[in-house]
Formats: C-alpha cells, structure tokens, sequence
C-alpha cells in the first residue's frame, strides 16, 4: 500500500527554497515566449505564417543547442554557464523586439529568436539539484520529480495566458520585454544558491547519454510523448473552431494541464510500490486509455462541454508518467552527465512536439478535427509499444550476456 508523505520535508533542506523560487520565476517565461513572438510579430507583419516559421526555428534551434549547453553545465558547473547562457538568450529576445518594432528584414527576426536557443533547461537544472541533494534517498526523489513536473505543467499552463493578457492589455512587445526579464531575473537567483549546485565535473570519462544502456528507448518515449501534447493542442484548437468556439480552446486546454498538475502533486504525496522500471508501462498504459477518451466524446457527442472533463482526465495520466519516465532517465544516467541525458530528454519532448503539431494538423486537413483525436491517442499507444520492445530488447541482452558468462 503506497503511503502518503508532503512535500514539506523537501523544503526543510537549506537553500532548496530559494533556488526552487527563483527557478519557478525563470521558468514561467518558457510558456510566455512563443505565444509572445506570435502576437508581436503577426501584429506588426500581418502575417501568421512568419510568426509560426520564426517560433519553429526557435524551437529547432533549441533542440539542437540544448543538450551542448547541458554538457557545459555538467563540467563548468551551473553557474558559469547559466549565467551568460541565459544573458544571450534574453539579448536574443530583445533583438527580435527592436527587430519587429523597427521594421528590420524578416531575416533578422529568425536570427534574433535562434539566439534564445542558449536558453537553459531550466527544469533540467532543477531536478539535477534534487538529484544531487536527495541521491541517497529515492522517495524523497520521486516527490521532488513529481513537483518538478507540476510546476512545468502549472508554468506552461500560466504562462500563454499572462502572456495574452501582458500583450492585449498593454502592447505587443509587452509579453517578450516582461518575460525576458523574468528568465535573467529568476536565473540570477537560482545560480545564486551555490550551496545547492551539483559539483561540475571536468573531464568525464563516462560514456555520452547516447551510448548508456536503456536511454535511447526512454528517448524515444519522450518522443512519442511530446507527439502527444503537440497534437492534442493543435486538434483541440481546430475542433473548438470547427464548433464556432475557437476562443474557447484555451481554456479548455488548460484543463488538461490542470488535471497533469494535480495528478503530478498527488503522485509525489503516494509512495508508489516497485521499481520505476516496472511502474513506467503501467503509467502508459493508463496514458493510452484515457487518451482515447477526447476521441471517443467528440465522436459521440460533437459537443466542448463533454469534451472538457475528458481532457481533464487524459491530462490526469501525462503527469505520472512523465514522472516515472525521468526518474528512471534520472537512474540510468551517469552522474556527472545528468544534466546532459535530461536536455536529451527536453530535446526528444521538443522533437515530438513539433511532429505532433504536425501529424495533428495533417489529419484535422485531410480528414477531420474529430478524427484527428486519434493522433494523440496513437502515440500513446506508440510510447507503451516503444517501451515493451525496448524491454524485450534488454531482457534478450541479458540472456545473451548471462550465455557469454556461463561458457
């Protein structure tokens, strides 16, 4: 029987207040930026089609970057690199706004966003402090994970709207200009908590993240996983539409995060039995189920308000999993490539993202936003099939490695 615990023992530790308050405050700003850069570029441009090709350079330019920065975090250390990583980010963020107030060639624009890649993962740096802080104790672990995943979900789930509000209310540069100091002035007190910063590690002879056993089947989850959420946005937004309540999406989709954040908060509470090893299928299997539940309300009904509560319990299961499913990553990992193997992760998040957006948005054309829901519940389906191979994989190794040793 799982047994309940709180999240107060976790702040008890010197200096995890501080640092945990200052990452939330940087951490906001990453659900602000694109929402930003759309409304400020599309308003001063007219074009949508720009704004959308800027932002998605943005995003590819961050996979890319992110796990080279990762790699100077774990051997110069958090804050040597944080620091100016963070300074460039938010020049980037600047520059676009001077760029689109001033009329500059669309040109610059891509280069200004491109510059926000240096942008840290800030959860990333998170939850390697937690893992450093709490490697002897893996309860305390798995509640520290579960926060961390409900405070990405509650910053994601706040940070559009404070963005809406920042650029309908005041100007449209407001939400980058506001956002931009939130990220430097939220990372200048994270790296401040030097007591709390994992020790760099400068020269690691571990093996890349890559090459370490059971990781590249947990990228590959992530992957599915990210396909998830950047589908269920983009069909959610068209089946609103297509009911003539497109503003209503929004709201809608913040239920789902709304129903993640809270699964994650009481997943950390319960001390779940076994392994995260074992846990992990569990979670996608209830991941795949409930995800079937938009597709199955839109089919029967057609209607938003029976839609809504299923998207609340779909969101119900993304948390959990993606708790189990970074501790784990957290497990395999070595140490001193942690914050390496997590951008990884964010990396293969962002990838699935993008191709969800896609997928969700190929089959809402070409077929409809109704049938579209059942892209997000076949990469679901797709994680849990990604995870039982990779199991079949490393049981058949083990038999081939305990063959070889037995001669």
């Amino acid at each position: 029987m799982p047994q309940l615990t709180t999240y107060r023992s976790l702040f008890t530790r010197p200096g995890t207040t501080a640092f945990t308050l200052g990452n939330l405050v940087a951490r906001l700003p990453m659900g602000m930026f694109s929402v930003s850069a759309v409304v400020m570029i599309a308003g001063a441009r007219g074009s949508y089609a720009l704004a959308g090709a800027v932002t998605a350079t943005g995003l590819a330019a961050t996979g890319l970057a992110g796990p080279w920065t990762a790699r100077l975090t774990d051997r110069y250390g958090q804050a040597r690199v944080a620091v100016p990583a963070t300074l460039t980010a938010v020049a980037g963020s600047l520059a676009l706004l001077l760029c689109v107030h001033f009329g500059a060639p669309d040109w610059t624009l891509f280069a200004a966003y491109a510059a926000t890649a240096a942008t840290p993962n800030i959860g990333g740096l998170s939850r390697a402090r937690w893992a450093h802080l709490l490697r002897d104790d893996p309860d305390a672990l798995h509640t520290a994970n579960s926060f961390e995943q409900a405070a990405d979900e509650l910053c994601f789930m706040l940070g559009p709207a404070l963005a809406s509000f920042l650029t309908g209310t005041f100007f449209p540069e407001a939400g980058t200009l506001i956002g931009a100091a939130l990220l430097l002035t939220g990372m200048l007190v994270f790296t401040a908590q030097r007591s709390t910063e994992p020790p760099p590690t400068p020269r690691s002879t571990a093996p890349s993240p890559l090459r370490t056993r059971g990781i590249p089947t947990l990228l590959a989850t992530f992957l599915a996983t990210g396909a998830i959420f950047g589908s269920l946005e983009v069909v959610t937004i068209a089946y609103a539409d297509a009911q003539g309540h497109r503003a209503a999406a929004g709201a809608i989709l913040a239920l789902q995060a709304a129903g993640s954040c809270a699964a994650g908060l009481l997943y950390g509470a319960l001390k779940p039995t076994g392994s995260p090893a074992r846990r992990l299928p569990w979670c996608l299997l209830a991941m795949t189920a409930l995800m079937t539940l938009p597709w199955l309300s839109a089919t029967t009904t057609g209607t938003l308000t029976l839609l809504a509560p299923t998207l609340l319990l779909a969101g119900m299961a993304t948390a959990p999993t993606m708790v189990t499913a970074m501790t784990l990553l957290q497990t395999h990992t070595p140490p001193d490539r942690l914050n390496e193997g997590m951008s990884l992760a964010v990396t293969s998040l962002l990838t699935g993202i993008a191709c969800g957006s896609a997928m969700g948005g190929w089959a809402v054309e070409h077929a409809s936003s109704t049938t579209a829901y059942l892209v997000p519940a076949g990469s679901a389906a797709t994680a849990l099939l990604i995870d039982r191979l990779g199991s079949i994989g490393r049981l058949a190794a083990a038999e081939i490695t305990g063959a070889e040793a037995r001669r």
